[in-house]
């Protein structure tokens, strides 16, 4: 395979799969050096061969896992058999580049039933662009690895996904059908309260999660269109907007600590899950998370009418009491000295900050990682930013963000470049892409994760 071919690939196949990386040029190697191997700064070294004196760098802002350097050494795999092919036909090379992406991804979690695996997901692609009765389906299918359908059993998973009573029959949620490594139908599975495990996946589909341990794969089909794959206990692959992710959920809860030892990996994970129910429920957040000596110069940006914690509502008024002080205009200073003469409940009732009121009510003075993922979603997606203090102190809800100037892009992109400045910022669009800022050295924004 020929340099700037393996490059189009790698940009392609590759770079797309691991939402965030970016090829960072090439490295002089020898025939000792690995096809795949890890790099330094979140890198991740590959070529086509152990023959070919070069390598690119593939790079991330989090760290690649063995898992998925595996998982790139098998796609190359894949794609050198095809190369080997020697195929003319451009359209019917991109279909088997495709398919040996869906392989290798596949082949990463099990070799026994992948083949099923990969025909279920066939089967909900097909379904996702169509509709039933004029509306879109979501569907739910388990793979059990480690049991055998009775030698009774005639009934193969690509009967079923050729019905259209299929459609009515699972939700993706809590009823599925399930099969045998080898396709042949076992029942259907009804996850009314399966038993309580740690899992990491969006809210809505955590009982999925709870039952899809190291023998039991669950494949799903949203009404979104999007297709998701759950292993041991997690989500770990999704093709969303016709591309796959690999999702490295323990590598983002890292860099959500910022290189700062003293954040609770509690209140990361908090702020994680809060971010990717978001992302699943399509509905569009931003979400600060502040470093402990930030709190104060974070104040600026935010009206004291949204401050949903008392402590920094006295912060923020000392702030502008301060600030009134250095005016040379007595009548404005005046106005803000008054505004703030009186105590935080007095305040909130005489300037109506409804909105504020009602979430203090609601929190009840509780962190975020103390609160109802589902209560934390729906308060999270309200219009503005929620920002939340080093120690999980909710500071904010609904902020609207006093950005700086030269802000580029949407509302909430805006808001998030601004927070970011402050700690971390992730911004989550209505259509489900999740994106995480902070700062470098320089103190310029950079992206922490995409995806």
């Amino acid at each position: 395979m020929v340099k700037q071919e393996f490059y189009e690939i790698v940009e392609k196949l590759i770079v797309p799969l691991f939402t965030g990386s970016y090829l960072a040029g090439e490295t002089e190697s020898s025939s000792r050096d690995l096809e795949v191997a890890l790099g330094k700064s979140n890198s991740i070294l590959l070529k086509p061969t152990k023959l070919d004196d070069y390598r690119l760098i593939l790079k991330r802002g989090q760290a690649f896992k063995s898992f998925e350097v595996n998982l790139i050494r098998a796609i190359i795999s894949e794609i050198n058999n095809i190369s080997s092919l020697e195929l003319q036909d451009k359209l019917y090379i991109s279909k088997l580049q495709s398919m040996a992406i869906e392989k290798a991804l596949i082949e990463s979690i099990t070799e026994s039933g992948s083949e099923t695996i990969m025909g279920i997901i066939n089967g909900l692609e097909k379904w996702s662009s169509r509709t039933y009765e004029g509306a879109t389906v979501a569907l739910g299918i388990m793979v059990n690895l480690g049991a055998h359908a009775d030698e009774n059993s005639k009934v193969h998973y690509t009967e079923i996904l050729n019905s259209d009573f299929f459609a009515l029959f699972t939700d993706g949620i809590s009823s599925f059908v399930e099969f045998d490594r080898d396709g042949l139908m076992l029942g259907y599975l009804n996850l009314k309260n399966p038993k309580a495990v740690a899992t990491i996946s969006p809210h809505i589909y955590d009982r999925v999660a709870r039952v899809c341990n190291d023998k039991r794969v669950g494949i799903l089909l949203t009404e979104n269109g999007d297709i998701l794959i759950f292993y041991a206990r997690q989500l770990i692959f999704a093709k969303r907007n016709g591309n796959w992710c690999v999702y490295s959920h323990e590598e983002v809860i890292r860099l959500l600590q910022n290189n700062v030892s003293y954040t609770a990996k509690q209140i990361r994970r908090s702020i994680y899950n809060t971010a990717l129910d978001c992302s699943f429920a399509y509905k569009g957040a931003c979400i600060a998370y502040i470093n402990k000596d930030k709190a104060i110069d974070v104040l600026q940006h935010i009206d004291a009418a949204d401050i949903v914690s008392e402590e920094h509502f006295n912060i923020k008024k000392q702030l502008e009491i301060d600030e009134a002080g250095k005016l040379y205009n007595l009548g404005s200073a005046n106005k803000i000295i008054e505004r703030f003469s009186v105590d935080y409940e007095e305040f909130l009732t005489k300037n109506k900050c409804t909105k504020t009121m009602a979430i203090r009510k609601i929190i009840a003075g509780k962190k975020l990682f103390e609160l109802d993922r589902k209560l934390v979603e729906e308060m999270t997606s309200v219009d503005g930013a929620t920002i939340v203090d080093f120690d999980g102190t909710i500071i904010a809800v609904g902020a609207i963000i006093k950005i700086e100037a030269g802000s580029r892009g949407g509302g909430r992109l805006a808001a998030a470049t601004t927070m970011a400045k402050y700690g971390v910022a992730i911004k989550v669009s209505q259509d489900g892409i999740m994106q995480g800022l902070s700062v470098d050295k320089q103190n310029k924004v950079k992206q922490l994760f995409l995806f």
